[in-house]
């Protein structure tokens, strides 16, 4: 029985066949091949419309950089005032600052003056050239002018109304250290005006640095020379408070 079937040989097997790497059915007759390709190159030009529709958000005034949202651009703006702001505050707080110092230094300098050296004699520095010697001005700076405290007066008020509505569009850091200058001296000789004998407006300004052969003045006189000629400087160079710079 068995020498018959080796004789005779196994039947083929359809299944057997299959699981051997038989050649796959060719589709029939009538069917396209290329049928599932067409349909996936149909996706992929379902898909360019979207392209189309980037462009016309792109022409409808979107920024590609911002994903054509146009409340980007507006914060991107609000930004950059933002940051111009911050300037003009820290060119401020440089104007406060000076002005502070300066009024407090001219400020306790006549309080200890008062003090130590009214109804004595000269305190000599240097010699003859530079003495200590306390003086009531009712004028304007250096003495001059005695005649006219209230009009002097009115025009430290003035003065100072200028130099805070300058304030408002200051970027330069040059013209903040000049008109905080300008603002201290103002303050110190304006606090003695009205607070000083003999009355209110009409006080005399404490001066007390007598150089020889210049008029007697005090630190607040000189805070408002030095801011005086810090601004001829800067306008002569053509440089605006605002920080702009202009040639004539």
């Amino acid at each position: 029985m068995a020498e018959a079937e080796r004789i005779i040989g196994t039947p083929d097997i359809p299944d057997a066949e299959g699981a051997d790497g038989a050649e796959p059915q060719r589709p029939a007759e009538g069917t396209e091949p290329s049928q599932g390709a067409e349909s996936t190159r149909g996706d992929a030009k379902g898909a360019e419309p979207a392209r189309g529709d980037t462009e016309g958000a792109e022409s409808a005034g979107g920024d590609p950089a911002t994903g054509g949202d146009p409340a980007a651009g507006d914060e991107a703006a609000a930004g950059g005032d933002a940051a111009v702001g911050g300037r003009r505050r820290k060119k401020i707080l440089v104007l406060l600052c000076v002005a502070v110092l300066a009024y407090l230094l001219d400020l306790v300098s006549k309080t200890i003056v008062v003090a130590e050296l009214e109804h004595r004699a000269p305190v000599e520095i240097f010699g003859d050239w530079l003495k200590l010697e306390v003086i009531r001005n009712a004028g304007a700076a250096f003495s001059f002018g005695e005649a006219f405290t209230v009009i002097f007066t009115a025009i430290a008020s003035v003065v100072i109304i200028v130099i805070i509505r300058l304030a408002r569009k200051l970027y330069s850091l040059p013209w903040a250290i000049a008109l905080g200058l300008l603002l201290g001296g103002a303050l110190g000789n304006l606090t003695d005006r009205v607070f000083r004998a003999p009355g209110v407006f009409e006080g005399a300004v404490v001066d007390f640095i007598s150089p020889a052969h210049f008029a007697v003045f005090n630190l607040a006189d000189s805070a408002i020379v030095c801011g005086g000629f810090l601004i001829v400087i800067l306008s002569f160079k053509g440089l605006d408070p605002d920080g702009t710079v202009h040639k004539d």
